[in-house]
């Protein structure tokens, strides 16, 4: 694609792809079923070396980050079982995302690393603290990905007798902002620590205010633990596109995490969570929102092509219905295979269910074809070509949808980033799509640009920093 043309005679640069790698601390995360494949080294998710060689790597390919997701329950919805997810390792076994950063903050430099945490289950004065932590020890390349989880299990296993219901958890999170925003930016001043050996006074008491929340969820009288980190509060990510999670993101989110199957329904997604920014006063374009996709990539076209029907033939059907049961809320198996599925107000993931049923006017799914649809690439496009046929692929994207850039899944760690950052990356550099150079030394700041490492101005967080 040429680039983008301001006035006759005149062009500008085109916009740049930013790039997030897709993981999750597992076996089986978005494609079912290929940790079969003999080049696949997904069972190596509990190595260090693994996680590191993958951090390198993405740094290597000029990656803004690497994406973490997580859940805190076995995926047990499908025939009411674990059995099928433990069968493909789906989510269980699992590993604790938090507990990798600083070992790969120091095996990079620039690579920022976007975790998965959920508000349902954190307490918020004690995370602001590992939040904090984190942010210091990465120098400031940590952010949030925050979730309210979905899950009935975790709830059953983390002390509820049920799930919070859906709209109730968002009220939860509502607040949880509310309480970590005043721990990051308002108990500690500017200058609040001056490490003055002299007078024997390393943080100034009178610089230091105590919170002071009582709500209606949380209790937090007293002063933040950590002195401020370089971003403060760590980058905000989140994923949620039912009506409600929309309105969260369009006051909270500075990154937003898209599934969709097609461009124009990822924009429609796109455009709400904009207008939920501009209702909360806030500049719509200054968010920033990754689709998921998969690439298989070759030399050629013909090559990728028979790489990827290999890569189908490992699918497992059971393995992709038991992950959508869990993540939509229903269990798929009481459903006839072969009738469209149709919109319910379940606990699940309301907006991902919504992707399915009633979004797209033009598009009917049933459960069969949901599965089938996400064995490789979950959920999200899969670009199957050459270089130049991907590259294309996602250009296109980003201009129908309205994006600024890709999470992009590794269905068989490592191998898929490893062919998209040797194949992929040198020609969207080349289209001048993806730098060549980091810019700025923060994640916030590759979300915004270099010199931004602090929350925007229009940001709701900023309300809470002391003055």
């Amino acid at each position: 694609m040429s680039p983008e043309v301001r006035a006759p005679g005149a062009t500008v640069a085109p916009r740049r792809i930013r790039l997030n790698g897709l993981r999750q601390s597992t076996v089986g995360h978005t494609a079912m079923g290929l940790w079969r494949h003999p080049d696949s080294q997904a069972h190596r998710y509990r190595e260090l070396a693994h996680w590191i060689e993958t951090a390198r790597l993405l740094e290597r390919g000029r990656f803004d980050a690497l994406f973490i997701a997580d859940a805190l329950g076995p995926l047990d919805v499908y025939r009411s079982s674990v059995d099928a997810a433990l069968r493909d390792g789906i989510n269980t076994p699992a590993g604790d995302p938090l507990l990798l950063v600083s070992a790969l903050a120091a095996a990079t430099t620039h690579l920022g690393f976007a975790i998965t945490v959920s508000s349902t289950y954190e307490m918020p004065y004690a995370f602001a603290r590992k939040m904090t932590t984190l942010d210091h020890l990465t120098e400031g390349r940590i952010g949030w990905n925050i979730v309210t989880s979905a899950l009935d299990s975790a709830a059953r296993n983390l002390g509820l007798r049920q799930q919070i219901p859906h709209d109730e958890r968002y009220a939860v999170a509502e607040e949880f902002m509310d309480v970590v925003y005043q721990l990051w930016e308002g108990s500690w001043e500017d200058g609040a620590v001056v490490r003055d050996a002299a007078s024997g006074v390393f943080a100034d008491p009178a610089k230091v205010h105590p919170v002071r929340h009582e709500g209606t969820y949380f209790t937090v009288p007293d002063i933040a633990l950590s002195e401020p980190s370089v971003q403060r509060t760590p980058a905000l990510y989140q994923a949620g596109t039912s009506p409600i999670g929309r309105r969260f993101a369009g006051r909270h989110a500075e990154g937003v995490f898209l599934s969709a199957y097609s461009p124009a329904l990822a924009r429609t997604l796109v455009d709400a969570v904009r207008a939920e920014a501009a209702e909360a006063g806030r500049d719509p374009r200054g968010l920033r929102f990754f689709a998921i996709a998969t690439v298989i990539v070759a030399n050629t076209d013909t090559e990728a092509h028979s790489k990827y029907e290999e890569y189908r033939s490992y699918t497992s059907l059971e393995g992709s219905l038991a992950r959508y049961s869990a993540l939509l809320g229903i269990d798929l198996s009481s459903l006839s295979p072969d009738v469209p599925l149709e919109y319910a107000d379940t606990e699940g993931i309301r907006g991902l269910l919504e992707v399915f049923t009633r979004l797209d006017p033009e598009r009917t799914w049933t459960p069969r074809e949901i599965a089938e649809f996400v064995g490789v690439g979950g959920g999200g496009p899969v670009f199957v070509g050459s270089p130049g046929t991907v590259a294309d692929a996602l250009e296109h994207w980003m201009e129908e949808a309205d994006l600024d850039g890709f999470n992009i899944a590794d269905p068989v760690p490592p191998v898929t980033l490893r062919d998209f950052v040797d194949l992929v990356v040198p020609e969207l550099q080349r289209r001048g799509r993806v730098w060549t150079e980091y810019e700025g030394t923060t994640l916030r700041e590759h979300i915004h640009g270099a010199g931004h490492t602090r929350l925007p101005a229009d940001h709701p967080g900023v309300r809470h920093r002391y003055s």
